[in-house]
This record gives C-alpha cells, structure tokens and sequence, in this order.
C-alpha cells in the first residue's frame, strides 16, 4: 500500500420517494454503525468550506488537501496492472464508486463534498480503476467488470476487515451494479446496498447518432461471423476502440447492456432488474439529463424502474444534468440521507 495526495485535473463531464420495505432487525448492522452518532450531515458547500484545510473530523486530517487533492491510500486489488483503487478515510464500512464510459478516478465533481460528508459517518469512499475505465470499455464486458468488482470487494472483507459496501454506480456504472448483484458473486453478499445515479438507456442515446442503424447491422454480421472479439470501423465509436460484442451490446435491442430503456414494457424491465428488490437500492434521476432523449418522459420512466426493482427508493433532481455537476449539494444530500438511514429496511450484518 501507498500513502499518497490524489491530485487530478478537473474531473470529466461524462456522462418524498416511494421505498421497498424488507423486515427491519433492531439488531440489524447498520443500525449499530449510525446509532450513537452526533455527526450530522452538512450541505456539500458548507462542508467544503470548512475543511478546506484539510482538516477532518475533530481537528483529525481529514479527506481532502485541497480543491481536487483527495488524501488516502492508493493500492492494487487484482493481477491485472490497471487494478489499482484509491481510499479516503480508515473506516470498515465503503462506499465503492464505479463510473460510466470513459471515466476513471474523480469522474464527477460531487465526489469530494461526498468524501468529505462520508467522513463525518465514518465512511470510506473508494474510487477504483478496471478494464473498462478510460477508453478500456470498448473491449471489457459487464462480466469482466462483474469479476474485478468482486475482486475489490474480496480485497476490502480480506485485506481491510471490511464490515459492508454501498455500491454508488454513474451512468453505465449503474448497469455494472445491476449486472454484478445479478451473478449472486462470492463477496456479493457484503453489499449492504446500491445507490444508481443516472441510470440510462445507452441503446436510446446512441440511437439518436448518425450511422447506428448501419453499425449495429455491422456488429450484429460480425458477431453470426465469429467476429465478436473483432473491433468495429473507427467510425463506429471515435472516442475508444470498441469490439463488434460491445457495441452490439450497448448499442442494440436486448444487448447485455440494455437495462434502461423506455420501450420495455412492464414484464421486460422486472426480468432485467427484479433481482434488486433483494438489495436496498436508491435511484438518483437527473431530470434535464442530456443523455436521455427529448422523446423520453422521464418522470413515468424513473417511476417503472423502481417499480421494476421492487419499489426502489427515488430522487429526481429538477434541472440536474448526467453527471450532476450542476446540482452538487443534492445529490450528497440524497446519497447521505441515504447511507444514514438507521436500517429501517434491515441492512443486517452480511455474515450472520
């Protein structure tokens, strides 16, 4: 491990609620991590402000040396070279935040209020790289993030004495927190819950871009001529090399990646995301998200997904754009009041 100042550029552009009610535990694990807490959560520009020093908690250093400068721990979680994740505070609860296309660390501007607000709870906030960051999307998959996820999370239980992740997912982030809680993984069990911030249809946004038709046709011959592993002409996706798989995944009706779109109907989204009525789950809606169609009526969408997962809860944030860059306070609002609930939906202890 590495102590290490996290000093980035500014970060990519990116991309009352009903609830679901499992029985609660008076006994249940996060209660006892919330209950006896003083601490109480401060809006993202307070908070900034005041720890703009870098102090923590009680005079203890805290999350944040300065303006885009996180303070924590750099380390390797998996073979692979680019497995490599970043933790702010010391804590045994994490949130792990896994970023859409083309993001890596600091992919959104909300993650240092929130590192600063986790710290307050005695949270950790852990942002982390795999093959899919950066411009390494276009040749992973939903499985292969699904494999260093677990990897990760085996790393926090094994290495960390981790008692319990939330799972913050942005943009197609979401679909690798959907797809991961999907494959019942070995360390899936310790994740006490999943916040999907900007849940998107990605097959719905690339539909509006010249030539998509004529590509998924492409792809979809390619893959019949065992060509799935192949990369796509340049034109097909000029921001990262992309194999015919991806694209058709992404881009296509049914692919692996489309679980957000607004033509399912009711049956189609429950096959897709009912298993996450299994989880705690939140969904933060960006109503003016420019990835989303003019066509689509987002608020009867975001009301069928967390219908779809069982009655998830729901934040929509007027005016919000995809990455929230414009409404920065609301969502760690949303994320904290979230995160402090004291287990009212029996956020029990994952080893009992």
């Amino acid at each position: 491990m590495e102590n290490s100042d996290m000093n980035m550029s500014t970060p990519s552009s990116s991309s009352s609620a009903p609830s679901q009610t499992p029985t609660s535990s008076a006994a249940s694990w996060f209660s006892g991590i919330v209950r006896g807490r003083s601490a109480s959560f401060k809006n993202a520009a307070n908070i900034s402000s005041t720890t703009a020093d870098g102090e923590g908690v009680g005079g203890v250093v805290g999350p944040i040396n300065k303006k885009r400068q996180f303070r924590g721990v750099m380390f390797k979680y998996g073979p692979n070279p680019i497995q490599v994740a970043f933790k702010t505070g010391d804590y045994k609860q994490q949130v792990i935040f896994i970023g859409g296309l083309q993001d890596g660390f600091l992919a959104t501007e909300y993650l240092e209020p929130l590192a600063i607000a986790l710290e307050k709870e005695h949270w950790s906030l852990v942002q982390f790289l795999f093959s899919s960051s950066y411009s390494g999307y276009g040749i992973s998959s939903l499985k292969k993030d699904a494999i260093e996820i677990d990897q990760l999370i085996s790393y926090l239980i094994n290495k960390e004495e981790s008692e319990g992740v939330v799972l913050l997912g942005h943009s197609t982030g979401c679909q690798d927190i959907v797809h991961y809680l999907r494959t019942n993984a070995a360390c899936s069990r310790a994740v006490r819950a999943a916040i999907l911030q900007a849940p998107v249809s990605d097959r719905e946004y690339k539909a509006t871009l010249p030539n998509a038709a004529a590509m998924i046709d492409l792809a979809s011959e390619m893959i019949s001529e065992g060509q799935a592993s192949e990369l796509m002409p340049r034109e097909a996706n000029p921001d990262a090399p992309i194999t015919a798989y991806r694209y058709h995944s992404l881009c296509s009706y049914n692919g692996d990646d489309d679980l957000f779109s607004s033509d399912f109907n009711e049956d189609q989204l429950k096959q897709k995301l009912g298993h996450m009525s299994n989880t705690p789950t939140l969904v933060i809606f960006s109503m003016a998200d420019e990835y989303i169609p003019e066509y689509v009526d987002k608020k009867p969408l975001v009301n069928r997904l967390c219908a779809a997962m069982g009655g998830a809860e729901k934040v929509e944030i007027e005016h919000g754009r995809h990455s929230l860059s414009n409404r920065i306070e609301e969502v760690v609002k949303g994320i904290m009041d979230f995160i402090k609930r004291d287990g009212p939906k029996g956020w029990d202890d994952p080893w009992s």
